[in-house]
């Protein structure tokens, strides 16, 4: 009975990400080439909004850095629910600016997701062994939207029609997860079977928060121009397709990772995740090919939410002997990395005119947080 109970409990936890990352954070990728060939936002337009986004995550997370546990399940339903709007009002703008500040709110309940639905797991559950099929969620978002996106297509809907689509089945999955956020009971410290992992050894904050904020640094060029990339080299190749291979990739990941994690501890995983990561980064710009986009959106895709899966869970490992509520700050410098992606793929854009100079800087970020990983 208790078993199911922790497996109900993570697979609410893995919706919550579902919505607030999968759907409110990572559809815009794909449906942003759409919405530059319908003239709705032009591809300038849509750098400031993804950087908006990440503006509004960097925002969440300095909002939440003072949460507490005793809270993150009301905050899980914010999150859920207000993604759910912010998905089917971009149905109806067609300002650029007024499409800005609803991916800039989109971006603080991402942040909200991430964090509120990390906490309501380790803390009011008590369930780190939850932690792959949590991040899991990210990734299945990513599958579900995109091909929810591919559907849409065939049935001929406009960009706006798609957001109301996404708005619409985020609503529902959202009446999935609320019964067990709203009415379970939190665990009384100590009585989680997994409370002999929770002590696992810690490992340094700082170098730890620096790695990360250079983790989002580094896959973001991928996982925001990817289906730009796509269409402008291979005009032929659905470019939805694509972006759920890289959804596909992130949800059997959280597993993979964990196990790596299990076994090697934190140091070396993050070393040899992020080190994979890289080479899925340059892979476009050294086999600029089909094979070549289709195996960087698997690699990248198969490790930057490995990363969130073996990072997050020592965080809050490390925040129980410091006090501060980590996962934020580490959420925080995930979410200044992710802002700095953008921008410095726009900018050497401009000067290139390609982004292949961006995704080599990106590659070249990702190595540098794996050698920090030898300070952890």
């Amino acid at each position: 009975m208790a078993r199911m109970l922790d497996l109900r409990s993570a697979t609410e936890a893995a919706l919550i990400l579902v919505i607030g990352m999968g759907f409110g954070r990572f559809a815009f990728t794909a449906i942003y080439p759409l919405m530059v060939e319908e003239g709705v936002i032009t591809l300038q337009g849509g750098s400031i909004a993804a950087s908006a986004n990440y503006a509004g995550y960097l925002l969440g997370a300095l909002l939440l850095m003072w949460a507490r546990s005793h809270r993150a399940n009301l905050l899980c339903v914010v999150a859920t629910l207000g993604t759910a709007a912010c998905l089917a009002v971009l149905a109806m703008l067609t300002s650029v600016w007024a499409i800005v500040v609803v991916r800039l709110l989109a971006g603080v309940l991402s942040a909200v997701a991430m964090v509120a639905g990390s906490l309501w797991l380790f803390e009011h559950r008590a369930q780190f062994a939850g932690a792959p099929l949590l991040y899991a969620g990210v990734g299945v978002g990513i599958a579900m939207s995109a091909e929810l996106l591919v559907l849409g297509g065939q049935f001929g809907l406009h960009s706006g029609g798609m957001w109301l689509l996404l708005g619409a089945a985020a609503f529902a999955l959202s009446l999935l997860a609320l019964p067990g956020l709203l009415f379970t009971p939190a665990v009384a410290a100590g009585l989680s079977a997994d409370s002999a992992r929770s002590r696992a050894p810690s490992v340094a904050a700082v170098p730890l928060v620096l790695l990360y904020g250079l983790a989002g640094l580094g896959y973001i060029v991928t996982a925001t121009y990817l289906p730009v990339l796509v269409r402008d080299s291979f005009p032929d190749l659905n470019a939805a397709h694509v972006w759920a291979v890289f959804g596909v990739g992130a949800a059997p990941s959280c597993f993979l990772w964990h196990q790596v994690h299990e076994r090697l501890g934190t140091r070396a995983a993050l070393r040899l995740n992020l080190l994979v990561q890289a080479c899925g980064v340059a892979l476009p710009v050294l086999l600029p090919s089909t094979i070549g986009f289709t195996l960087s959106a698997l690699l990248v895709g198969g490790t930057f939410m490995g990363t969130v899966t073996i990072a997050m869970p020592a965080a809050q490992r490390a925040a129980r002997q410091g006090g501060a509520n980590l996962m934020a700050i580490m959420t925080l410098a995930y979410g200044v990395g992710q802002i700095l992606g953008p921008l410095m793929a726009d900018r050497l854009h401009a000067v290139f005119l390609s982004f292949n100079s961006a995704l080599l800087a990106a590659a070249a970020a990702l190595l540098l947080a794996a050698a920090l990983s030898l300070r952890l």
